[in-house]
């Protein structure tokens, strides 16, 4: 054994029992944004409510998931995601592949005891998301869905002041979810442009974070009016770019909604949104106040509040959401240097690893698979109402 340097103090390592095995499925891009908020965890919530150990990650191709393990910081690595769910030293199953690959996984997990953390949308069909939800349920395991977006410290900042009254009685709700990408008629097919393969396009990708925001801030959605449209209606297969198939998925949707409150809303999504990035945007309404958020500004908030006796000076006003006093910021920098859109994940994790360790919900703060299966609840009612231009109503989330 080498001898350490003169002076030289080895770092005090966990002890076993505040460490938690963490598995995780897909390496891709929230594969990426889920690794980079384990690691950042103990830097910014010291001592964390359990130490992340990174104990596997998963993927079909093993040169790709090798290097994603060495580069994520994991211990090994896994091709079938069965040998993930077997592993003993895993108590937290963590889903970053896509959508068509979070049922049967996480289901297994949760069976197998493990707690369950998996992206947006939750599943295929609001039916294997009430498949998934049950399994937690049944096995007693934590259960989360990666719907980030309640984690952005402006929007947790809102809902603090509507659920505070200071927006008076909340009206209306404008939201909308804009991406370029999907003009680019060149872009290959995939299954989220097959409808018959359960895939989703805009109202799956985009629409479910607007319909959580939505619900997160206003409560249920009650009713759906909707128009949905395919834009550009064939895309190259990947194989074969001279070889033409039909997308049969929406592009752009726009919605109407009634919240079970009597608030009125309007939800739009679109992939063909030229020249818009990642342009996630709501107002809200109420008798007393408005706010309006911008995610491309995410340490921002638009807001105005009546103020009774301060007529001459009321109006608009930009508040940075930068200060230690405002929701998820405490543990950040000195009040001023903003964070940005990977810091939600931070407070996604501390937050479930925090429900863990002290036995308790997710909820109401973050979104559990009941509130997943929400999501695709009110998704589908919105392609009912397109597809035949009627009214839905949208049933309460219930187990039964």
């Amino acid at each position: 054994m080498a001898t350490l340097p003169q002076g030289f103090t080895s770092a005090p390592t966990p002890p076993a029992d505040h460490e938690i095995g963490i598995g995780m499925l897909g390496y891709r891009f929230m594969g990426k944004a889920h690794s980079n908020a384990y690691q950042r965890l103990p830097l910014f919530y010291w001592p964390p409510p359990l130490q992340p150990r990174m104990v596997a990650i998963c993927g079909r191709h093993a040169d790709a998931v090798a290097t994603a393990a060495q580069r994520f910081g994991f211990e090994g690595y896994y091709t079938d995601w069965r040998f993930l769910v077997d592993d003993p030293r895993i108590d937290l199953f963590d889903n970053c592949a896509s959508a068509e690959s979070h049922a049967e996984p996480t289901i297994a997990a949760a069976e197998a005891g493990k707690h369950v953390f998996c992206e947006k949308p939750l599943a295929l069909s609001a039916l294997d998301a009430l498949r998934m939800w049950r399994a937690a349920e049944t096995a007693g395991v934590l259960h989360m869905v990666g719907f980030n977006y309640r984690f952005v410290p402006a929007v947790r900042y809102l809902r603090d002041l509507i659920v505070a009254g200071r927006l008076g009685t909340i009206y209306s709700l404008r939201a909308c979810y804009l991406q370029e990408g999907g003009d680019d008629p060149t872009r290959p097919f995939t299954w989220r442009h097959d409808r018959a393969s359960g895939g989703y396009n805009a109202l799956g990708d985009l629409g479910v974070h607007i319909i959580d925001l939505a619900r997160f801030m206003l409560g249920e959605i009650a009713s759906v009016a909707a128009m949905t449209a395919v834009h550009v209606t064939e895309r190259p297969l990947p194989d074969e770019p001279n070889t033409l198939r039909q997308v049969t998925t929406d592009d752009q949707f726009v919605a109407t909604v009634r919240f079970a409150s009597g608030a009125l809303g309007t939800l739009e999504a679109s992939k063909v949104a030229t020249g818009r990035k990642n342009h996630n945007r709501f107002e809200i309404n109420g008798s007393r106040g408005s706010a309006v958020f911008n995610l491309e500004r995410l340490n921002e908030l638009e807001l105005y509040l009546r103020e009774p006796d301060d007529a001459l000076t009321e109006g608009w006003r930009t508040v940075l959401v930068t200060e230690h006093e405002h929701p998820l910021y405490a543990n950040w920098w000195p009040h001023g240097h903003i964070i940005g859109w990977e810091h939600t994940f931070v407070h996604e994790v501390h937050h479930l690893l925090h429900a863990i360790a002290t036995k308790t919900t997710v909820g109401p703060e973050a979104a559990t698979f009941a509130d997943g299966y929400q999501a695709l609840a009110v998704a589908e009612a919105i392609l009912k109402a397109a597809d035949t231009g009627s009214l839905q109503s949208v049933p309460a989330p219930s187990l039964g």
